[in-house]
């Protein structure tokens, strides 16, 4: 059997390289982990800073300094909960949610245009494949 970690991590590499190039070409200088930031607050309804931060396996103060990047940029607003001022709600501004939308929109064509590349067969094992190993991945963090 071939090195799985070997596998993962050619992967994991190369789909680092398609989320970069989808980043360029939204027209603003991201970088991954801003983008992952913007991924993640869109996906959630109005999450917390901890909560993004664990999702993303980052320690609180560089996540805050990401953070405090994406609002100077106009992309992500703040805002503190009214029942404990020590925690903060992300959520993204129009900007945030355009930048976020046409890097999905990159993202997505080119997974697309790859896995057109495949037969129907392999695309659904390929897809298939990646739930399973995402789902036993999460069951043991």
């Amino acid at each position: 059997m071939e090195d799985v970690r070997s596998l993962l991590h050619a992967l994991y590499k190369k789909y680092e390289i398609l989320q970069k190039n989808g980043c360029r070409l939204c027209e603003l200088d991201l970088s991954l982990a801003h983008s992952d930031i913007l991924y993640e607050i869109n996906k959630h309804q109005q999450p917390s800073m901890h909560q993004i931060a664990e999702i993303l396996g980052v320690d609180i103060t560089t996540f805050s300094r990401q953070i405090q990047t994406l609002i100077k940029a106009g992309l992500v607003n703040k805002s503190t909960n009214p029942e404990d001022k020590r925690m903060f709600f992300l959520s993204l501004t129009e900007e945030g949610e355009q930048a976020a939308a046409k890097i999905d929109s990159n993202l997505n064509k080119r997974l697309d245009d790859l896995l057109k590349q495949l037969s129907d067969f392999e695309r659904n094992t390929v897809i298939h494949s990646l739930q399973i190993l995402t789902k036993v991945m999460s069951s043991n963090r």
